[in-house]
């Protein structure tokens, strides 16, 4: 199959959202459904647990869950785990811990949504939050125990990777499994440990080669370090609780993570979107399929034209890679006095000389499902129609963060 060229998807995108007021947002399902296959395909046969903090769509999670290869949902928080349990979906993992007692007292007292949700715990202060909210509740909750996977160097001394459980030998895993397994309510089923430093670090930096070099040396000794210590901390675990997953990585460590035979499954999300921190990858290339479009409002001199807000600036910390790029037409870029305005964004470039008031400039965020944070609405493009348009969580009333 020939991939349409950018000039080929702008006139189409333009074409099928003539009939829209912009901003809006669109996802292109050949794209997405090309990206979800191409997830399928790196896995290798292991099932992937949709990250739904990168989708953020009801009706999108439904189709890429309807598709062969993909399994389970990973939820960032327990109101939505509990609002997507209600909503049909059956096995979800909530990858963060909780505080939400109300949410917790609703779990601890119905039997489906405690068949179908597991929570992640790292600290008996979380069980005993747990206990504390129930409420007169006696479901048994699920338990998720996370490794903690970030590389260290120099005794320590040297950390790489995200700060997240304070579990990270096989044996304080062994004992924090053991501790919740004697605890009354309480049942282990499942262990995650999320490489960041490896997945969610892109390892080939347009014009940064020695970076990226740095880079892919360091994932390469991580890599090696986290198969060895994860393969002995799910041993240590089984001793003393029957897992019925191990989940690890992203969209970017798809590969070396489904390698490890201790894994059960991977995890992904951002590849089906593919915002623009997925472009530096060297072992996979996907293609953008969720935008959105500004209209151009201003005119303010050869070279420059202006379009209406813009400004929605992604997690993490703050930087340049954070904000989302001018994706079509080809070769406009941001006034580096101004950037990504809340309610106007200049753009350079000689391409603004072909806009017209009224004309369409289409983006790329940096992260993926924040973009549905922006929006109360997806409208999914099949070729140069919009097929159908989808709320987002906004758009259902959800905003869980």
């Amino acid at each position: 199959m020939v991939t349409p060229s950018l000039a080929d998807d702008r006139a189409r995108y333009d074409r099928a959202t003539a009939h829209l007021d912009a901003p809006l947002a669109i996802v292109d399902l050949e794209a997405f459904d090309a990206n979800a296959a191409d997830l399928v395909r790196r896995a290798s046969g292991k099932p992937i647990r949709v990250a739904s903090k990168s989708v953020r769509c009801r009706s999108l999670l439904e189709r890429v869950l309807a598709k062969n290869g993909f399994q389970g949902i990973m939820s960032f928080t327990l109101a939505e785990s509990i609002w997507l349990a209600r909503e049909g979906f059956d096995d979800i993992l909530l990858a963060y811990p909780s505080a939400d007692r109300a949410a917790f007292a609703e779990l601890a007292a119905d039997p489906k949504l405690a068949g179908a949700i597991s929570v992640l715990v790292d600290d008996a202060a979380q069980l005993d939050l747990i206990d504390g909210a129930r409420n007169g509740g006696s479901e048994e909750i699920r338990v998720c125990l996370e490794l903690d996977t970030a590389l260290q160097l120099l005794g320590g001394r040297v950390r790489i990777g995200a700060r997240r459980s304070p579990l990270r030998s096989p044996d304080a895993l062994r004992d924090f499994a053991q501790l919740v397994e004697q605890r009354p309510g309480f049942r282990v089923v499942g262990l995650m440990a999320y490489e960041g430093h490896i997945a969610g670090v892109g390892d080939s930096i347009a014009g940064r080669p020695f970076r990226s070099r740095v880079i892919q040396a360091m994932q390469r000794t991580a890599r090696r370090e986290l198969a060895e210590r994860r393969e002995a901390v799910v041993r240590a675990v089984r001793e003393v609780a029957e897992l019925e997953f191990v989940n690890g990585g992203g969209t970017g460590s798809v590969e070396s993570t489904v390698a490890e035979s201790c894994l059960t499954e991977v995890a992904a999300g951002s590849g089906l979107y593919v915002p623009r921190l997925f472009d530096n990858y060297r072992v996979f290339r996907g293609r953008p399929a969720a935008l959105f479009a500004q209209p151009v409002v201003r005119r303010p001199g050869l070279g420059v034209v202006t379009v209406l807000g813009g400004g929605y600036p992604a997690s993490g910390a703050a930087g340049p890679d954070r904000s989302p790029v001018p994706y079509l037409p080809e070769g406009l870029r941001y006034d580096p006095q101004e950037g990504a305005g809340e309610v106007q964004t200049p753009l350079l470039g000689s391409p603004a000389d072909d806009l017209r008031i009224g004309d369409r400039v289409w983006f790329r965020h940096a992260k993926a499902g924040e973009l549905c944070e922006r929006f109360d609405e997806l409208h999914l493009v099949e070729g140069d129609r919009v097929a159908e348009t989808v709320p987002t969580y906004r758009g259902e009333g959800k905003t869980f963060l």
